[in-house]
């Protein structure tokens, strides 16, 4: 599978301000599992729909950082096949207008896996439709940046209305693995 690229902002070094260019969704500065925006972090896995696949979020420190960590075996048993952490962008699930941005931005680590961003938006009603963008969560901390005109849409046809945009999830999915990522932010960016 050739992977999107998802341009690499930053490496290790974190004083370098992005403020002028971005809009912070959790800067992971509330207790958890409450982010910035008022939403609460979720971990959700295929067991929803009868698979097997088992894993655990913490808030914890990861090489050095705060952050949102996602552990546990992704199983393709009992047509499973995913673990994901989720939050909606609004507290209370509702969209939000995210036109004026042109992607998001990740603050990212794990171990060298691939592993997806999500998007839900108003026009996704199945919990398998999602707009999808692949990346490598690197053994060291990166900032990526995914476009929104580099997500595709799975199992859906509308194209992506960023105008709607309900939620975002990190997920471990399609293959059986050992999935461990870590995320230290998330923003919009321009």
């Amino acid at each position: 599978m050739i992977l999107p690229t998802a341009m690499i902002v930053a490496g290790t070094g974190w004083s370098r301000s992005l403020a002028a260019t971005t809009d912070v969704i959790d800067d992971l500065s509330r207790p958890p599992p409450r982010a910035s925006n008022g939403a609460d972090w979720e971990l959700v896995a295929d067991r929803v729909m009868g698979g097997v696949s088992n894993g655990s979020m913490h808030r914890e420190t990861v090489r050095g950082r705060e952050a949102i960590h996602m552990q546990g075996d992704v199983s393709l048993e009992n047509n499973g096949g995913f673990l994901q952490i989720a939050l909606d962008l609004a507290p209370n699930g509702t969209s939000i207008d995210a036109s004026r941005w042109a992607g998001l931005e990740i603050d990212v680590i794990g171990n060298g896996e691939s592993y997806n961003l999500h998007l839900r938006t108003a026009d996704v009603v199945r919990p398998w439709q999602s707009y999808r963008h692949s990346f490598v969560a690197a053994s060291e901390w990166r900032t990526l940046r995914l476009p929104f005109e580099e997500f595709e849409a799975h199992r859906i046809d509308a194209p992506l209305d960023t105008s709607t945009l309900r939620r975002i999830g990190i997920v471990a999915i399609g293959r059986a693995f050992h999935a461990d990522v870590a995320i230290g932010g998330v923003r919009f960016h321009t």
